[in-house]
């Protein structure tokens, strides 16, 4: 990994424990975006065909990376983009289970439509209350991150893949912005009915670029009203047969933000998940074993088998400007500072990290 590591520029300068903020560039994606935007200004509209291209690609390598058809990607240019056009589709009178503290950009959507909506707070025994709750108040739709972005706590994949073998007409939806390219991940057998995600954190290409992926059969419980020129492919005897991913692109995409996402896919694909997967995997129990032992970290997070490798440690702002001044780069977040490991960063990442919140008093 320390190969892969001098690609990131940013590595160079800091202590980068801020992927939960932004996925920081590296210098092969930049060469390939300076040579992209070298092509428009030298042919303009001549590589119409070759933006197309593009974003056709970008489609089948989303499929691919996450075990998706093809024609179930949609190219939207961020999560909440996307998951608003999609709940305009979606009856209102549906019960929806959210999770409390959950990311704004999914709970707020349901708010603002007048769902009637269900919080749970986060426990250790979470997925447990989930599946009674789905029983008792017979709950319609289930939405969620799989890792919530306050305090890195990861849901158990399986217990939603239970849950949706045991509630087949429960609609699951999830945000996947901060866990999509930490680690392995099968749409396709998740239960998981719609995944959407942002492409500047985990998947490293910068903003302007996501994706909704969604099951078969799940596009007769949306009737989305967005629609558009480009979501018919130009064509005006499209208008009346769009499926469900098209029209959330009704307008042209940029070919910079989305073949950024597919040259990030492909990069981490050479990396290889397998490997990205394990080594986040290290640094996210050797980090909570040493956090835990300072006493940093919160109850439900204790108890838990499995955690992401976002932390929020409960610290004060003396101790966040300290870490800042030690060039080690957090984010205030919730009632303390919440730190963020990818597979770029090492143990010795985390041993400066400790060296500094020993000298709190």
């Amino acid at each position: 990994m320390e190969k892969i590591a001098k690609e990131f520029p940013v590595l160079r300068k800091s202590n980068y424990l801020n992927t939960a903020v932004y996925g920081p560039l590296y210098d092969s994606l930049i060469d390939w975006r300076q040579e992209h935007d070298l092509d428009f200004i030298l042919h303009g509209s001549q590589l119409w065909e070759q933006t197309l291209k593009v974003l056709t690609d970008t489609r089948a390598a989303i499929g691919k990376f996450f075990n998706c058809e093809e024609n179930n990607v949609a190219l939207v240019y961020n999560f909440s983009l996307g998951f608003n056009m999609l709940l305009e589709g979606l009856n209102p009178k549906r019960k929806v289970l959210l999770l409390e503290g959950d990311y704004p950009s999914l709970n707020w959507p349901f708010e603002s439509r007048q769902f009637d909506v269900t919080f749970l707070p986060l426990t250790s025994d979470l997925e447990n209350k989930i599946e009674e709750l789905v029983t008792k108040e017979k709950i319609d739709v289930f939405a969620f991150s799989i890792v919530q972005w306050l305090d890195g706590f990861l849901i158990d994949l399986d217990v939603i893949k239970r849950l949706k073998k045991n509630h087949p007409d429960l609609l699951i939806l999830a945000d996947g912005t901060q866990f999509c390219g930490a680690a392995t991940f099968d749409f396709k057998t998740s239960g998981i009915d719609v995944l959407g995600a942002s492409g500047y954190k985990w998947l490293l290409s910068g903003y302007g670029n996501g994706f909704m992926l969604f099951a078969d059969g799940v596009a007769d419980q949306f009737l989305v009203p967005s629609t558009g020129f480009n979501a018919a492919h130009g064509n005006f005897d499209n208008k009346h047969t769009l499926r469900l991913a098209k029209k959330l692109e009704p307008g042209h995409l940029s070919s910079l933000n989305f073949g950024s996402l597919k040259f990030s896919l492909d990069f981490l694909q050479r990396i290889g998940m397998e490997r990205i997967t394990e080594q986040n995997m290290l640094l996210s129990t050797k980090a909570k074993e040493a956090l835990a032992e300072l006493g940093l970290l919160e109850k439900h997070i204790l108890e838990r088998r499995e955690h992401s490798t976002i932390f929020n440690i409960e610290v004060d702002k003396k101790m966040f400007q300290s870490l800042m001044d030690n060039d080690i780069l957090c984010s205030q977040r919730g009632n303390g500072v919440r730190i963020s490991f990818n597979f770029y960063n090492t143990l010795d990442d985390l041993d400066q990290l400790l060296k500094i919140l020993k000298t709190r008093t």
